[in-house]
């Protein structure tokens, strides 16, 4: 199983995501670092473990009011090493890949960047065809049980890539565990992909619960900062 840390960003920090509230999300305070500069957090997170891959959410470019496209190419130069799959509000894989850097074509150039297409970002009457988009990932987002996207795009597996992110936007940060039901779910209906959970991860028991129905892999945070996964836990688990 893959356990990919998350760092939200907004404001220029990177802040603690609580069920989706982005309005009253602050800078976090976290013992894996000093401060919440992104550098800072991400370093944090690898004195912990060998994390080789890491999901950044930039608020402020999904709710379209600015952007971390510089702090986010900073960075990926600066951790060679990591994927970065980046939700910027991007509507395709193309837009997301210019809009992490400028100018654009740079941006192709940083091959540890990966677009994140989040549906809440897609127009709702508009149901792209992501199957052939090997390097972006899909995040399917839901509020409580609704689904925040185009409907025909969660009722067409057809049109999935092959990497999907269960984004259960109520669970973020509140540790109500995953949702196992939901991720079952989309695990038979999209066999050959690999799922994604994010949102309510409590401990390494809820890491074996998703490992038993075929998760391929976990975003978390919370429970990184908090301390209720040690690193013999993720070591066991990765």
């Amino acid at each position: 199983m893959r356990i990919i840390p998350v760092i939200d960003l907004k404001g220029g920090h990177v802040v603690r995501a609580f069920r989706g509230e982005r309005a009253s999300y602050a800078p976090i305070v976290t013992p894996l670092a000093v401060g919440s500069a992104p550098e800072a957090i991400v370093a944090g997170f690898l004195r912990l473990f060998a994390f080789d891959t890491i999901y950044i959410a930039d608020l402020d470019a999904i709710e379209r009011c600015g952007d971390h496209s510089a702090a986010i190419e900073a960075l990926a130069r600066s951790f060679p090493q990591i994927g970065f799959w980046v939700d910027n509000g991007a509507e395709s894989e193309p837009e997301g890949s210019r809009s992490i850097a400028a100018p654009g074509p740079r941006a192709f150039r940083l091959a540890n960047l990966f677009p994140v297409i989040g549906s809440e970002s897609l127009a709702r009457n508009v149901a792209p065809d992501l199957s052939r988009e090997a390097r972006s990932i899909l995040s399917l987002d839901f509020r409580g049980d609704e689904f925040l996207g185009p409907p025909a795009l969660l009722d067409d597996p057809r049109l999935w890539p092959p990497r999907l992110i269960a984004m259960t936007l109520a669970r973020v940060g509140a540790f109500a565990g995953p949702d196992v039901a939901l991720l079952s779910s989309l695990a038979r209906r999209a066999p050959g992909r690999e799922i994604y959970a994010a949102g309510g991860l409590r401990d390494a028991r809820d890491l074996e619960a998703l490992q038993r129905i075929g998760v391929a892999g976990v975003l978390v945070a919370s429970a990184l900062h908090d301390g209720r996964l040690s690193a013999q836990e993720l070591r066991r688990a990765m």
